[in-house]
């Protein structure tokens, strides 16, 4: 409250003040009133009363505001339009009401009035002050958890206060502050809430909360493009630039640091899972580093790395089937595969579509499928070929070749059989042989001696050279002679054979005539190497013939 610079009237009553003038009985002249104090807003009732002694009749009331200026005071009557109301009459009552209380109401008031035959002004005043409630907040920043205490503070009388945050009432003055009680404070007076103070703010700091990330573009993401990670945080003080950290999958190896992380060239490797961390040195819930919730990142691209395989493997035995299989990797998955054969060059574009889906089968192979084919993947986002395979046919063996070759084998195996049986026979009859010659005298013998020999089988060994032939084989029968060997010779020099050998059997039928009876067994072998081929006894002759080429 400000000093009263004019505290020289004297005062009596209680606060009542009364003076008189000089020569005036002032026992009954008299002006009532009492110092205010009110708030910047407030419409204030200043409480006033008079009396006047007997006889005298009130023409008129009037409020002066009073300004003491070098020692001296200088009224201003104040004018009863506005925010100045006078509520007193002509009797008794002087009271004012002030409404919206300003700065500028605040200082000294006085009051006159005048009757029928006097005037009468207050020789003291009254002073209004006027203030407005401070609202202290105790501490104005803290971390969530301190306590905060709430105070209001007025120059007047005490009120009955009451406080709001942010238009809120508050119904305890004194808190743990949580983040929820941060915000903008005032008191007011109850009843008169309009009468209020100036807000203060209660900044309530705390660790990062709702920490999220998000990618753009947020749908789409297509192997190529460029792709923009940005992380996000409800923090006080807000998390920095370097207080975020962008994870892949794991938290093994930080992928980067910063709000925002920009891949320029997303690839299909970069697809996983991702999340990100905020920290501002405040824990939070005692959580120390808050991630967010992970966000998965699907890269799609066309279909690559697409190959054909066949089955069976190599070349494709004519009238077999065949199967050509298509595969590749893409996202989303290839929905459709297209098969085409090159009908011209590998180097050409002439492509002849063959089929679709992800296996060509081709029942019965036949010589118009081989050539280079190619499968075409097609997802959403566009299509990609295969390189070429070649499909090979395998033509089936020529139905002669069985044939032949069956006939070489019963060949074969009945010329073994021949040779089996040709060398027992010659065994056989070489030893029958050698047991006749070993029972012949060594002199002529008698015609029972000559009787006693069985018919004979000569063995030759005839050569046959494909040269032109010798004079002598045409000569006379010695000289054919001289090209026949007998069989023991023949067979007892095994190097004598030839590469390739012809068993032929020659049948000689025995001639009518005998020859006479005697004892000479010289004329009778010179008969019997004189016979013709035919005329002598049953005798076998197998000759062998070499033919050299």
């Amino acid at each position: 409250m400000k000093i009263n610079p004019l505290a020289l009237w004297l005062m009596s009553n209680d606060g009542k003040c009364d003076s008189g003038d000089s020569g005036v009985w002032s026992g009954n002249w008299r002006v009532t009133f009492s110092n205010q104090c009110a708030f910047r807003g407030q419409s204030v009732l200043i409480q006033c009363s008079y009396d006047y002694p007997r006889g005298h009749r009130v023409t008129s009331v009037t409020w002066f505001r009073g300004k003491y200026v070098s020692g001296q005071w200088f009224t201003t009557a104040l004018s009863y339009q506005g925010r100045f109301e006078y509520l007193g009459d002509k009797w008794s009552n002087c009271n004012l009401r002030i409404n919206n209380l300003q700065d500028t109401d605040e200082g000294a008031y006085f009051f006159q009035f005048e009757t029928t035959s006097d005037r009468w002004q207050s020789k003291t005043y009254l002073y209004l002050s006027v203030t407005e409630l401070t609202a202290v907040v105790k501490p104005t920043s803290v971390t969530e958890g301190e306590g905060v205490s709430l105070t209001c503070v007025s120059g007047c009388a005490p009120q009955n206060i009451v406080w709001f945050r942010d238009r809120q009432p508050v119904t305890n003055p004194n808190f743990q502050a949580s983040i929820e009680d941060a915000g903008t404070y005032h008191c007011a007076i109850r009843g008169q809430e309009t009468i209020r103070s100036v807000s203060v703010a209660l900044n309530v700091e705390y660790g990062p909360r709702k920490v999220s990330l998000s990618v753009s573009p947020s749908r789409d993401v297509v192997k190529g493009s460029s792709v923009t990670f940005t992380c996000s945080s409800d923090a006080n003080p807000a998390v920095t630039e370097g207080g975020y950290t962008l994870y892949k999958d794991t938290e093994d190896t930080p992928l980067a640091s910063g709000q925002n992380h920009t891949i320029s060239d997303i690839q299909p490797s970069h697809s996983g899972l991702y999340h990100c961390r905020a920290w501002n040195n405040i824990s939070s819930n005692g959580i120390a580093f808050p991630k967010s919730a992970g966000l998965n990142l699907d890269v799609q691209y066309l279909p690559e790395n697409i190959s054909v395989s066949v089955d069976p493997a190599g070349r494709v035995a004519e009238g077999s089937s065949v199967n050509l299989s298509c595969s590749s990797a893409a996202n989303p998955a290839a929905d459709s595969y297209t098969w085409f054969r090159r009908t011209g060059s590998p180097g050409s574009s002439s492509l002849l579509q063959v089929g679709s889906g992800q296996m060509l089968s081709l029942p019965s192979m036949e010589p118009s499928h081989t050539g280079h084919y190619l499968c075409q993947a097609r997802n959403p986002l566009g299509e990609n070929n295969s390189t070429e395979l070649l499909l090979l046919m395998q033509e089936k063996a020529s139905q002669a070749l069985p044939i032949l070759a069956g006939v070489g084998v019963t060949v074969l195996v009945i010329f073994l059989v021949a040779l089996v049986v040709l060398l027992f026979r010659k065994k056989q009859k070489h030893a029958d042989k050698q047991t006749v010659s070993d029972s012949r005298p060594s002199g002529r013998g008698s015609d029972s001696s000559a009787k006693i020999e069985q018919p004979d089988s000569l063995y030759a060994n005839v050569d046959h050279f494909s040269s032109s032939p010798s004079p002598s084989r045409n000569s006379d029968h010695s000289g054919q002679a001289g090209k026949v060997r007998t069989a023991s010779n023949e067979y007892d020099d095994p190097s004598s054979w030839r590469d390739e050998v012809v068993y032929s059997t020659v049948t000689i039928k025995p001639r009518e005539t005998r020859l006479p009876d005697h004892t000479d067994n010289s004329l009778q072998d010179q008969h019997t190497q004189s016979e013709k081929p035919g005329e002598g006894d049953d005798s076998v002759i197998y000759a062998t013939v070499a033919k050299h080429s």
